[in-house]
């Protein structure tokens, strides 16, 4: 069992920053990736950004890229993601997610945690 826990999230208004933390306990062992996604209401879930346990490489969504930065604390177990230059768009439920890959149904993960709020005010 792996559980992610995000924390972070806030009220912030446009053009401001806010680092949100995912920490993952359990076997995390097993993590091979971390991943963020959000939710806006009204609107399917989207990929953020995603994070190689192992040697760190990235990816980004187009949407934040340039904006948004991932990293990850392996001694911490925990996963950073940098939102600078937050829009009002940017306004969702963030979630993280391990061991997250691409299916034909659309993607596959295996662990969630129940996300937290980031509002951007105009």
């Amino acid at each position: 069992q792996v559980q992610p826990v995000e924390s972070g999230g806030g009220l912030v208004q446009a053009g401001g920053s806010l680092r949100l933390s995912c920490a993952v306990s359990g076997r995390t062992f097993s993590i091979y990736n971390i991943n963020w996604f959000r939710q806006a209401p009204g609107k399917e879930r989207e990929f953020v950004a995603a994070i190689s346990w192992s040697n760190g490489s990235t990816s980004y969504a187009d949407s934040v890229k340039g904006r948004f930065t991932i990293s990850r604390d392996n001694a911490k177990n925990t996963v950073y993601l940098q939102m600078n230059s937050l829009k009002p768009e940017d306004t969702a439920v963030y979630r993280c997610a391990t061991n997250c890959r691409t299916v034909v149904a659309g993607t596959l993960c295996t662990y969630w945690g129940q996300g937290t709020q980031v509002t951007v005010s105009s």
